[in-house]
């Protein structure tokens, strides 16, 4: 049992569409009263791994071209996630939201801006990872504005 927990997802060689597995790997080197998964490319693949946790909170970390200024963060709301491109994983968001929803209280979707989807992070991309890996350790990620 888990209260929380952050599935990264994205693509480490896709430029910003990194910033997910960014996040995991680096949330992972310390410790946490709450689960950190790397989702990568595939999230479907950790469904029953986060199902097994029962958090009463999972979050949902991933690029997503929302029409900000690269590095944005924003919370998407589930009305909105279908009208936007969200990292290049194989699944619908959507979907693997709608599976995950039956067994999670509350299912929150964190996007941050990119500014490139190929070769390495982009600067402003990074930084706002680092804010955001800062603001998940202090759980205030309901401080961050919704889209």
């Amino acid at each position: 049992m888990a209260d929380l927990v952050v599935m990264c997802i994205g693509n480490r060689d896709g430029g910003d569409d990194g910033i997910g597995p960014y996040i995991a790997e680096r949330l992972g080197k310390d410790h946490h009263d709450f689960v950190v998964l790397d989702g990568g490319i595939s999230p479907e693949n950790y469904t029953s791994v986060v199902k097994r946790y029962h958090p009463e909170t999972l979050i949902l970390v991933d690029a997503a071209d929302m029409g900000l200024p690269a590095g944005e963060i924003r919370v998407v709301p589930e009305e909105k996630i279908g009208t936007m491109h969200l990292s290049t994983h194989g699944i619908s968001l959507a979907l693997l939201i709608e599976f995950l929803k039956k067994d999670i209280k509350e299912i929150v979707v964190i996007g941050i801006q990119p500014k490139k989807m190929s070769g390495p992070l982009s600067v402003r991309v990074r930084k706002s990872g680092e804010y955001l890996i800062d603001v998940l350790k202090k759980k205030s990620f309901r401080e961050i504005p919704v889209l």
